[in-house]
């Protein structure tokens, strides 16, 4: 019997944050709500203060997922999924901004035309599956990625993603694709420009700090008003994030991948967050 996790692969980057929880899934068996539960901080609640647990989706049949959360804490989790797995490992590494995105979904409901999510809803949908968080003190980088100049920011300043630039996975559909990623592996980027302070927290400090912080300003209204909030991020063209080949002008050349942006394309802001 092969064991659950053998197909992830923790020592590859994009793990960062997710190797402790996914250790403390200890057991052959693929983990149940009841270990996911675990995972959770004590005393997570919803906005309208039921605590947040996953519950087996076969309890819940029916349910309208995000109102359903929000009256109930319940998290319907389907049995031996994947995605709903990662989605567990996002809430406990994300616990105030998951409970935020949450309460927005709520409160937003029938917001759209004929049916429609609406755009904030859409922005929240798209950055709860494929979201991550880039930080950096430098708005130089940061202007880059937004502008999607990938050959000044990933090969001439490389070296920069080794802490001048740092990257925190939300999304669990990205979760799910990364024991098989592929080069067009693409995210959909917050960026934020951070005091050198606050930069050079260590790395769990800052994600409980960008969880919170990031959770204040969305149900403040502040931040993803739309999916033009969010800009385009090609993952694997992270310096070490790839490993299949050499990551050298040959390989951010690819048009395909690294795509040069039609003109006038409007850029993703800038969020800043000082100590």
């Amino acid at each position: 019997m092969h064991h659950w996790r053998s197909r992830i692969e923790l020592s590859r980057p994009f793990w960062e944050d997710y190797r402790d929880p996914l250790l403390r899934l200890d057991g052959e068996s693929f983990p149940g709500v009841r270990k996911l539960n675990s995972l959770l901080p004590a005393g997570l609640c919803s906005r309208s203060e039921r605590p947040i647990r996953f519950v087996p989706a076969n309890k819940l049949p029916g349910v309208e997922y995000e109102k359903h959360i929000f009256c109930t804490g319940e998290v319907s989790t389907r049995d031996k999924n994947w995605h709903d797995l990662f989605n567990a490992l996002a809430w406990s590494r994300f616990p105030s901004l998951k409970v935020a995105m949450n309460a927005v979904h709520f409160h937003e409901w029938g917001s759209g035309r004929q049916g429609r999510r609406g755009k904030k809803r859409d922005a929240l949908t798209l950055f709860d599956e494929s979201g991550v968080i880039v930080v950096s003190s430098s708005k130089e980088h940061l202007d880059a990625l937004a502008g999607r100049d990938w050959m000044s920011v990933f090969r001439k300043n490389a070296s920069a993603w080794q802490g001048e630039i740092k990257v925190f996975v939300l999304g669990h559909a990205l979760l799910e694709k990364f024991p098989q990623p592929y080069k067009s592996l693409t995210a959909h980027a917050l960026l934020m420009r951070l005091d050198d302070s606050l930069l050079g927290q260590q790395r769990a400090i800052l994600l409980q700090m960008l969880d919170e912080v990031l959770a204040q300003r969305l149900l403040a209204g502040s931040i993803l008003d739309s999916t033009a909030s969010l800009s385009p991020l090609p993952l694997m063209g992270i310096p070490g994030w790839w490993s299949l080949q050499e990551q050298n002008d040959d390989f951010y050349a690819d048009r395909q991948v690294f795509r040069i942006p039609q003109e006038n394309c409007p850029k993703a802001p800038v969020y800043t967050c000082s100590a």
